[in-house]
């Protein structure tokens, strides 16, 4: 009788454990990616992520991270990852600028816009580098593009050459100028818009006379 108890109960665990791998296979399909964090607030073991990743099903993208091993990836893919992990991250400046094609600029590091009052997020698996708006300035221009399956926030491309112009002493104003120019030049938006941008973001005389001899 014990023999068969002893069956029965290794055959319980199987099962369950055969389950959860399936809810956590289900939530990565859906989702795009699964946190450790995500399991325990679904009465999941973690242990089935490591199993997972042993079996070729999943892969760790980050800490705490976990991503399916065969899924596709686009160029943005770095950009989805901080998505993932940063839900309220805007994308902007250097990073915006390469996501819109505007310019020669390759960054490092990615670039996100946060809340003032925000903590600044724990991305150690990816350079990040952290600016802080608020107000209009954060909220405005904001443009949501889905890649991969998971909806990333990223400004505009006027409200883009306003913040470069905004933090040109952080990426240079030649970078600004660039961004300006290309971006009239392919007509990626209008005169209004930019001037629009440039005065929610307090930049309006430093780019007015670089706009004026441009158009």
């Amino acid at each position: 009788m014990r023999k068969y108890v002893d069956i029965y109960y290794y055959m319980s665990i199987i099962m369950h454990m055969a389950s959860q791998k399936e809810q956590i296979l289900d939530i990565v399909k859906k989702t795009g990616a699964i946190r450790v964090r995500d399991l325990t607030a679904r009465g999941l073991h973690h242990e089935s992520l490591r199993r997972l990743c042993k079996e070729g099903l999943l892969i760790r993208s980050g800490r705490g991270l976990y991503e399916l091993a065969d899924a596709d990836v686009t160029e943005h893919h770095s950009m989805v990852q901080i998505a993932k992990k940063v839900p309220n991250a805007i994308f902007c400046l250097l990073t915006a600028l390469q996501f819109h094609r505007i310019g020669t600029q390759s960054p490092y590091k990615i670039w996100i816009a946060i809340d003032r009052r925000d903590r600044k997020p724990q991305t150690d698996y990816l350079p990040v580098r952290v600016v802080r708006f608020t107000g209009l300035a954060l909220k405005e221009g904001i443009e949501v593009h889905d890649i991969e399956g998971v909806k990333i926030k990223v400004y505009n491309p006027a409200k883009t050459i306003a913040d470069c112009f905004k933090y040109r002493n952080k990426i240079g104003l030649d970078v600004a100028i660039e961004a300006l120019r290309e971006c009239l030049k392919e007509r990626l938006c209008s005169n209004d818009e930019i001037w629009y941008y440039a005065k929610i973001c307090r930049v309006a005389k430093v780019i007015r006379p670089y706009l004026e001899a441009m158009i």
